[in-house]
């Protein structure tokens, strides 16, 4: 599964992280699409993989965020 897609299943799904993120599901399934963040968690705007953090670790499922914007940068390349 892809990382991404594990997270916010983690989290509780989109509908979850949609409502603690103040996106629509739609943004959230435009997301799991590109398989990325939006670029503006890496310019500082936002902050939403810490939100998809918590709720996964409040339903036991923790992760690194760190290993999140890794994993679901725009910008990677396929090894």
């Amino acid at each position: 599964m892809r990382p991404l897609k594990k997270t916010i299943d983690d989290a509780g799904g989109v509908p979850s992280v949609a409502l603690a993120c103040g996106k629509t599901p739609r943004a959230i399934y435009k997301w799991l699409a590109a398989d990325a963040l939006p670029r503006t968690e890496y310019t500082g705007e936002t902050n939403y993989v810490m939100k998809i953090a918590e709720l996964a670790a409040a339903r036991g499922r923790p992760f690194d965020p760190a290993w999140l914007l890794i994993e679901a940068h725009p910008n990677k390349s396929a090894a």
